[in-house]
C-alpha cells in the first residue's frame, strides 16, 4: 500500500483535521494520480456532517479532483505519465448492467456505482476522496482534462460542471431557448457559463442583485432579484427551462409559475429537507418538475471537451488545506465567488 497526506472528518461534529491514509498501488488497469487541486462541493459538507445519513468515519471528502498521472498499470491504454486528468463522483461501477453499458454509470444497479469517498469498493475498503495528495483509480473512471483550462479551474468541472451541463443538454438548452438559473453560486455560475456557451438566452434568479455584474460578465443576459415580489409577476410564463442550483428549501410553486407551457424546472441542488409542490402548478401548463444528478463517464468527458473548446473553467478561490474548515463555514454563508479549491501541495 501507498500512503498519502490528507484532511479528514473524524465525526459529524468535529472539524476536519490532517491525517495520513492508505492508497492501493497501481494494478494492471489502474492510474496513480498526483492530486494537485480538489474543489469543495456542498455535498462534501453534507457527507462530512452526516446530513444525508450516518457516515463511516474517518472520511476524506472531495470528488472534484484535478491532477497529473504519476504511474500507470501494465494494461492501461488511455493515459500516460504526465497527462492532466480528473476524477469525479465515481471511481467504479459493475460495468455489466444496462446503465453501465449505456455510459450512465451513475445509475448502476449495484448501488449507483462506487462513490469517490464514503463508499465501499470492490476491495472491501472505504473509499477516500480528493482532499489528499494522491489517489489510485481504474482507468475507466479517469477523465482527460482540457489543456486550455488551468488545473485549478478545471477541478470543479468534475462535479459542478457535469451537474449543470447534463440537464442543460438533456432539456435542449440552445439557440431560441429561454433558460433561467436559480442561485448564482458554485453550481449556478457554471450553469450560466454552459447555458450561454450552448446559445441559450440566460437569466439569473438570485436573492439579490449584489452579484449582477459577475452574472452578466459570465454570460447572463438578464439578472433578477427573487426577493422582489414583482419579479414573479413580471416573469410569469417566461422560461422554457429553469435549473435550480440552491441547496435550500424554496417555494417551488412560485418558480414553477415562471415556466412557459411545457417548460421544465430541474432540481440539481440537494437540500437536506423535503421540497413540496402543488400538483396544479404542474397540471395547468403541462409543466415538468425533474431532478438531475451528475452524468456518466462519456457525458462527463463530453462536458470537459466542450469546456476546453469554449475556455470554460470555474471561478475559484484557491485555499491551503488549513483553511478547509473556514471554507466550509463560508460556503454555508454563501461567502465564496464561486468555488473553493484546495491546493493539495499544502497538505505536506
Amino acid at each position: 500500500m501507498l500512503t498519502a497526506n490528507a484532511y479528514a472528518a473524524t465525526s459529524a461534529t468535529e472539524p476536519l483535521s490532517p491525517t495520513t491514509i492508505e492508497r492501493r498501488e497501481a494494478g494492471p488497469r489502474d492510474v496513480l494520480i498526483d492530486i494537485k487541486y480538489c474543489g469543495i462541493c456542498h455535498s462534501d459538507i453534507h457527507h462530512a456532517r452526516s446530513e444525508w445519513g450516518e457516515q463511516v468515519y474517518p472520511v476524506v471528502p472531495g470528488h472534484e479532483i484535478a491532477g497529473v498521472v504519476a504511474e500507470v498499470g501494465s494494461e492501461v491504454t488511455k493515459y500516460a505519465v504526465g497527462d492532466k486528468v480528473g476524477v469525479g463522483c465515481l471511481v467504479d461501477s459493475c460495468r455489466e448492467c444496462e446503465y453501465c453499458k449505456a455510459g450512465r454509470e451513475q445509475f448502476c444497479v449495484q448501488d449507483d456505482g462506487t462513490l469517490t469517498f464514503g463508499d465501499t469498493d470492490k476491495y472491501g475498503q472505504v473509499t477516500q476522496g480528493g482532499y489528499a495528495t494522491r489517489i489510485t483509480v481504474d482507468q475507466d473512471f479517469v477523465l482527460k482534462l482540457p489543456d486550455t483550462v488551468a488545473l485549478a479551474n478545471a477541478a470543479p468541472l468534475l462535479c459542478a460542471g457535469i451537474t449543470t451541463y447534463s440537464p442543460l443538454k438533456r432539456y435542449g438548452a440552445g439557440p431560441g431557448k429561454r433558460v433561467a438559473v436559480i442561485g448564482f453560486g458554485g453550481l449556478g455560475h457554471m450553469a450560466v457559463k454552459f447555458a450561454h456557451a450552448l446559445g441559450a438566452e440566460v437569466t439569473v434568479l438570485s436573492q439579490s442583485l449584489k452579484k449582477q455584474d459577475d452574472g452578466r460578465k459570465l454570460g447572463a443576459d438578464h439578472y433578477h432579484a427573487t426577493s422582489d415580489p414583482e419579479t414573479f409577476e413580471k416573469l410569469a410564463g417566461s422560461f422554457d427551462l429553469i435549473i435550480n442550483t440552491v441547496s435550500a428549501k424554496i417555494d417551488l410553486d412560485a418558480f414553477l409559475g415562471l415556466l412557459a407551457v411545457d417548460g421544465a424546472l430541474v432540481n440539481v441542488g440537494a437540500p437536506a429537507e423535503p421540497l413540496s409542490v402543488n400538483a396544479f402548478s404542474l397540471l395547468m401548463k403541462s409543466r415538468t418538475f425533474a431532478g438531475s444528478l451528475i452524468g456518466g463517464l462519456p457525458e462527463t468527458q463530453e462536458m470537459l471537451d466542450f469546456a476546453g473548446e469554449h475556455g470554460i473553467g470555474a471561478e475559484i478561490e484557491v485555499i491551503p488545506a488549513g483553511q478547509i474548515n473556514e471554507a466550509y463555514d463560508r460556503v454555508l454563508a454563501s461567502d465564496v465567488r464561486y468555488r473553493f479549491v484546495i491546493d493539495t501541495s499544502t497538505l505536506g
